[in-house]
């Protein structure tokens, strides 16, 4: 390689084991070994122009091994995306721009919050599909204003993890040329070498996917990986699946050795590896020569330029296409809250006894005609999620425009893919399954939370109210893990009103994602349903005398919980029952309004849900009780299920009897 090349891929390594060392803390081996992949890949191959992190157009890099976030801000800062020496200085500290993980949102030029191996080859698919969908949706002959591809960076850990190959089997099935991945293939896992429990052959299992597999034999010869890049371009009908091989901590003392995964070399063996690396004055840190700056800086410049020239054509197509350009300015802009919020039709409600899974699926076909780039699908469970949006066709190879995305059984995929999409762009998407299944999602929807990205989850059949399918198919302790979570909103809706509202949330919603929990079993319309579900808690039903206490439900025991307080009035106790669809948007409202829905001299509360206690505590205090499992359900009818763990009318006034007695 020439000198510049050769000096500013060790420039990539020195400043990666420099920020590492001073940090103390960090993940060394995968920046040495992979440094001329990704310098190839950066400089040659893929376009992005840091002055514009956000260009429609990018090539999107993934770091699917988050954990060698070092070389990744080592790339963004010699390239000018804003990251100065002070920031990489700052790896790894309170409030830094260069946290131990890339961070979406908090580093310009991050893609996707990496991290959990393997999600960051979910979420590039994703990203890929997004490509696919919006180039069948948009381009014309001459003008291929969608074109760019989406490149992945992972590991042997991202490809033992089951998330890889759910991920990668669909997008072989899909087609996805535009995906192309590279797996820096060192050999070496925390515990040693990948022997240990790693020997299937990986290139081979990719191509059984559907894949195109290329092998890069010189993990250091930037040739022979620009030449593996370019055939990847090349192959239009097929993903790539580049194996380049590698050694780990390459250039120090610790080369091919497991300790040079995750934690600092040390200071003698960085300055060894400055010597091996032939780098001027081995013991200054962060000693960068003027002329690595320079290349970079002319590499940037060139990518600033393929952005200028795809400017030009997309003026062009604004002004020979001006219908598919105001659609292009819909598909990129956040839906109209205020119109939905006043839309009949949207809120409109049949007065007729109806599972909210159903209510749900009237609801995703009403906003399909809303927003044109509502796309999603179920993991193999369209027509029992009630996900189908109908006569918008399939997400295919031979249809890539199509926009019910099948899934497969693959629930962990399917959120990463979700979490993609919509980092890609210009996508609103959603995914289900039952709700039981939320175990397999729970990563991704971590992630979605912590990138603050507004995907919507969907989860039907939610409480023992599955029946005869058994324990395995009723959650019970899932309501509680994702209400544990920060910044997601978990909707539990009682009716058809209070499913629109929950639908209303999520699709508004800039910052969190949300979970729509929805029911297999039929349940009446309230009257006293409304609007007011969108506040998270609401009176549902007024006590008709002076309120005694408080009955807070949730979904279908909402109902319950009405006819429970009926009984009550029977014999003079009156309470009131609030609906408590989400707390999460409950504890977002004033005090002075959750002090108007649960006045705190009401001390006599009862809270009435189908699921496990946990939370509930600081709703109903000390003095109250709960109403709901103790245990996992059986397999027999749900109604059946509803009267045997107590969820009747009948029980429920008796212990809010108790409860105002004691």
């Amino acid at each position: 390689m020439g000198n510049i090349e050769t000096k500013s891929v060790n420039a990539i390594r020195v400043l990666s084991a420099d920020m590492i060392q001073k940090a103390k803390s960090g993940h060394p081996g995968m920046p040495l070994g992979a440094a001329p992949t990704v310098y190839e890949l950066w400089a040659h191959h893929m376009n992005h122009n840091p002055k514009n992190p956000a260009w429609a157009n990018r090539d999107r890099f993934v770091l699917s091994s988050g954990h060698a976030s070092a070389m990744l801000y080592s790339l963004l800062h010699f390239f000018g995306y804003g990251l100065t020496l002070d920031d990489i200085k700052d790896f790894r500290q309170d409030g830094s721009l260069t946290p131990g993980h890339p961070e979406y949102g908090k580093t310009l030029g991050v893609e996707a919050t990496t991290g959990p191996l393997g999600s960051g080859i979910g979420m590039a698919v994703g990203m890929a599909m997004a490509e696919a969908h919006l180039a069948a949706k948009f381009n014309k002959p001459d003008f291929p204003i969608v074109d760019h591809y989406t490149y992945v960076l992972c590991g042997d850990g991202c490809l033992m993890e089951g998330i890889s190959s759910e991920a990668l089997s669909l997008a072989g099935t899909l087609g996805l040329s535009k995906l192309i991945v590279i797996y820096d293939s060192n050999r070496i896992s925390i515990e040693g070498s990948t022997d240990l429990a790693f020997t299937e052959d990986v290139a081979a299992r990719v191509a059984a996917f559907g894949f195109q597999t290329l092998t890069v034999e010189d993990g250091n010869n930037l040739e022979e990986i620009g030449a593996a890049i370019s055939a990847a371009q090349a192959d239009t009908n097929r993903p790539s699946f580049i194996t380049v091989k590698t050694h780990i901590g390459y250039g120090s003392p610790k080369q091919d050795s497991a300790s040079s995964h995750g934690e600092p070399l040390g200071e003698e063996n960085v300055v060894a590896l400055k010597k091996n690396l032939g780098w001027d004055k081995p013991e200054e840190s962060f000693n960068i020569p003027a002329d690595v700056y320079e290349n970079f800086h002319a590499l940037a410049a060139q990518g600033a330029e393929v952005e200028s020239q795809w400017n030009k054509l997309f003026a062009e197509y604004t002004e020979k296409f001006p219908a598919d350009k105001k659609l292009w300015d819909e598909y990129h802009a956040p839906i109209d809250a205020e119109k939905l919020l006043h839309d009949e039709i949207f809120w409109h409600v049949d007065d007729k006894v109806q599972a909210t899974r159903a209510s749900s699926g009237n609801i995703i076909n009403r906003l399909k005609d809303l927003l044109p780039n509502l796309i999603g699908g179920s993991a193999d469970l369209g027509p029992s999620n009630k996900t189908v949006l109908k006569g918008a066709g399939d997400f295919n190879r031979d249809n890539p425009g199509g926009r019910n995305i099948h899934f497969g059984v693959r629930e962990i995929a399917m959120a990463a893919i979700c979490n993609g999409l919509l980092l890609h762009g210009g996508i609103v998407p959603y995914c289900a399954t039952f709700f039981v299944f939320s175990d397999y999602l729970k990563p991704m929807i971590r992630l979605s939370s912590l990138m603050k990205i507004p995907a919507i989850y969907i989860f039907s059949h939610d409480s023992i109210g599955v029946g005869e399918d058994g324990p395995t198919h009723e959650p019970i302790e899932q309501l509680a893990m994702l209400r544990a979570q920060p910044n997601l909103n978990v909707f539990r809706a009682a009716d058809a009103t209070e499913t629109a509202a929950g639908w209303y949330l999520a699709i508004t919603s800039t910052s969190t994602p949300t979970a729509l929990i929805l029911t297999r079993q039929n349940v009446p319309q309230i009257p006293g349903s409304s609007h007011e579900a969108l506040k998270g808690g609401y009176v549902i039903s007024e006590a008709a005398g002076e309120m005694q206490g408080i009955l807070i439900a949730t979904g279908s025991e909402v109902s319950t919980a009405i006819e429970a307080q009926k009984l009550l009035a029977e014999e003079n106790i009156f309470v009131r029952v609030v609906s408590m669809p989400c707390t999460e948007i409950f504890e977002q409202q004033s005090d002075d309004y959750r002090e108007k829905i649960l006045p705190k001299k009401i001390r006599a509360r009862v809270a009435v849900e189908a699921a496990a206690n946990y939370g509930w505590g600081s709703y109903v205090g000390l003095d109250g009780a709960t109403v709901t499992m103790k245990n996992f359900g059986a397999s027999a009818p749900g109604s059946y299920l509803f009267k045997k763990f107590g969820f009747t009318a009948e029980n429920v006034a008796r212990v809010m009897k108790s409860v105002i007695e004691n």
